[in-house]
């Protein structure tokens, strides 16, 4: 070094000592508390107005409630006949909250703040561990401020327990690498095996993907021959099994009756984990709707709400603002890591390799995967990146402020570049809307150009280097954070809870475009039709609240919300099968879905059933199966369509729920309209504003008893 090289260095040095030695022990402590307390906040707020998030979930919560099978095994309806889409881990925490608090939609979304807000304190362990105190700080911040993890935080969708426990196996790990060569690296590792698999019973093969990160780190930075690495990575790898397919083992050999799993083929787990929640998600197969066929072609719901597949998904039009803000600064963070790694920029102590490892192949794998997945994509499964994102980030701050301490003089030029992008990228996305808080752009661009200039500065300029840091900071998460604080309620989201999303609710399914007055006007049919060609069927709600077709609703679909409020024609419905089904065990079943049937669950306490899952396409119940209720007198009433519609639409014409409908058609009879007091004329106004399943009357009532 030269003697001015060596001044600076020194100087440098004494400036963070000096810094370091002032700050109060308490320091650290208090930020963390704060950080928790704005995660609380902002995933909390308001939770009492935001209705029941996703109803088709909030409607299997107090099903099961019901009865300890329905509990196992997540089931949809309270007669056990289907269960819901995924397997039931995240919805446990809702079933027992709302047994201490009573069903209510805040007590279903209470665990999904605690679990968020856990999250949070996980990942500073985490990043503690790995990089130190200020680093883990710092990326309980961006986490915490991630948009997209904060719209789903406020719902009750899986996502949340899901990213709890993936971070949590990443502590687990990390702990794992630190505590080797002892028997509690052993034991650490199987840990995050196990949390693994409690992942996976969460959102099945989702959960899976973070698994090349966490070996890939475990074989960089464990100790002992590559034998022994491997070793312990197989006896790992038997928990992660074991915890993941205990669930589907226990569905394929339960010995009695149990529900149909939602979503597959055969009525199986097995077919839901490699179909519907596995390979159907990536390669698109009958765009991931079980044994639907598919809902829209090629063109179908794979791009309807995150945009077409390609290695751009991630900072299209409907998911930039939900993730991408940081993932600039990522890549550079994954570059800076390598080349110093390589040896070609060295200066200061490195973080340890194992963390980069871990979060930056997170990262790629996860994001090439959302990135290029042709099957059904919500912008908020990219929430799963937000651990990585922050962590890297983080690692930025940290790599290139020990650089400069050392005497590099590329650290903050190369702090300056990355926050430069990283404000332009953030106008860019922020102008693709600017009826919505565009002045936002211009506020970010200022201090992002006054936080270039103070790093530029503060290479001749030492003293300017926590305030440059700060300013840096303060650039980079401005534009998120401003996102994540304006997240909407569930009733004011474009999708409610089906589909939640943070920033402008134009941008919510995925086209960008406005939908103004609650809908487009179709194609063929008169349906709401979604971006990327997917007609949604006549009758079906669009988001504004309004149907997108005729006067007629067949089957009564309810939007892809769900509403959650009978309408006074379905009371009128479901009082009359009450008072006729004679003690049946099943009071109604109403075709058309899952989504037909919630709002019937949660405000009644009436044995409804939604034919078909979630769209309507599974084969449960079967044409045996009415045959079997309606001679044994088990059901009477089923609420259907008109000559077959609902079924044509949901499958084709040979699928499940077209047999069922023609099965109605044929063994079933029409119940007049007058008879439940039902006008078969005009439409019900207040109803349809409402939200509500049917919109405007239209729906046929069968008689099903036995001739």
């Amino acid at each position: 070094m030269t003697p001015t090289t060596e001044a600076h260095v020194t100087t440098v040095t004494r400036l963070y000592d000096t810094d370091r030695a002032v700050v109060p022990r308490w320091a650290p402590q208090a930020a963390l508390a704060a950080i928790l307390l704005l995660s609380a906040v902002l995933y909390g707020w308001a939770l009492g107005s935001l209705g029941w998030g996703n109803s088709y979930y909030s409607a299997a919560v107090k099903s099961m409630g019901q009865s300890w099978t329905n509990f196992l095994f997540g089931s949809f309806d309270p007669a056990g006949v289907i269960t819901v889409d995924k397997p039931p881990a995240a919805l446990w925490p809702q079933v027992i909250s709302s047994k201490i608090f009573g069903m209510h939609g805040w007590a279903l979304l209470l665990p999904q703040v605690v679990e968020g807000v856990a999250a949070v304190f996980v990942l500073h362990r985490t990043v503690r561990r790995w990089a130190g105190e200020g680093t883990a700080l710092l990326a309980a911040l961006v986490m915490t401020l991630t948009p997209i993890t904060v719209a789903i935080n406020r719902d009750n969708n899986p996502d949340t327990l899901l990213v709890l426990f993936l971070v949590s196996a990443a502590y687990a790990l990390t702990r794992a690498l630190q505590s080797q060569p002892d028997r509690r690296g052993t034991w650490w590792l199987c840990a995050c095996g196990f949390l693994i698999g409690c992942g996976f019973l969460t959102k099945m093969m989702v959960a899976w993907m973070v698994l090349p990160a966490l070996v890939a780190a475990w074989l960089v930075g464990a100790t002992g021959s590559w034998l022994a690495r491997i070793g312990r990575l197989s006896i790992a790898g038997a928990v992660c099994a074991v915890s993941s397919l205990w669930w589907v083992a226990m569905v394929a050999w339960w010995p009695g009756e149990r529900p149909y799993i939602g979503g597959s083929t055969d009525g199986g787990a097995w077919d839901l984990v490699t179909g519907y929640n596995g390979l159907g998600r990536i390669f698109g197969e009958s765009d991931s709707l079980g044994g639907a066929g598919g809902m829209g072609g090629s063109g179908g719901m794979g791009g309807a709400f995150g945009g077409e597949s390609g290695l751009l998904r991630l900072f299209n039009e409907q998911v930039a603002g939900q993730i991408s803000w940081l993932l600039p600064a990522s890549g550079v963070a994954l570059a800076v890591a390598v080349l110093r790694r390589r040896g070609k920029s060295s200066a200061g102590r490195a973080l340890a390799g194992s963390g980069w490892v871990l979060w930056g192949t997170w990262l790629v794998v996860c994001g090439l995967v959302y990135s290029t997945q042709e099957g059904t994509f919500h912008p908020y499964y990219t929430t799963q990146l937000a651990p990585a994102v922050a962590a890297l980030t983080a690692g930025l701050v940290t790599g290139l402020t020990r650089a400069h301490r050392a005497g590099a003089c590329w650290a903050l030029p190369v702090g300056a570049g990355t926050v430069l992008v990283t404000v332009v990228w953030a106008a860019v996305v922020i102008r693709r809307e600017p009826s919505w808080h565009g002045w936002l752009a211009w506020a970010v661009l200022m201090v992002g150009l006054l936080a270039v200039g103070l790093l530029i500065a503060a290479v001749w300029t030492v003293r300017l280097v926590p305030v440059a840091l700060g300013g840096a900071v303060l650039a980079i998460l401005l534009a998120p954070g401003a996102w994540a604080m304006t997240v909407p309620g569930g009733s004011a989201s474009a999708m409610r809870g089906t589909n939640p999303t943070a920033g402008p609710t134009t941008m919510s399914f995925g086209g960008g475009g406005s939908l103004p007055g609650g809908g487009n006007s179709g194609g063929a049919g008169g349906g709401f039709q979604l971006p990327g060609g997917v007609q949604l069927p006549q009758g079906m709600q669009t988001p504004g609240g309004s149907d997108g077709g005729g006067a007629g609703a067949p089957g009564g679909m309810g939007g892809l919300g769900g509403g959650t409020a009978l309408t006074s024609d379905q009371r009128k419905i479901l009082d009359y099968a009450t008072e006729h089904s004679k003690g049946a065990r099943m009071t109604l079943a109403v075709e058309g879905g899952a989504n037909g049937a919630a709002s019937f669950i949660l405000d009644s306490d009436a044995t409804v059933i939604g034919m078909g899952g979630f769209i309507g396409s599974d084969n449960a119940p079967s044409v045996q199966q009415l045959e079997e209720w309606t001679k044994n007198g088990e059901l009477r009433y089923v609420l259907g369509s008109e000559s077959g519609s609902t079924g044509a639409m949901m499958g084709g014409t040979n699928g499940a729920a077209s047999k069922r409908s023609d099965w109605v058609g044929q063994n079933c009879t029409k119940v007049p309209a007058e008879e439940y007091g039902v006008s078969t004329t005009g439409s019900d106004d207040d109803d349809q504003g409402s939200g509500g399943m049917m919109g405007r009357t239209g729906t046929t009532l069968y008689d099903c008893a036995a001739k």
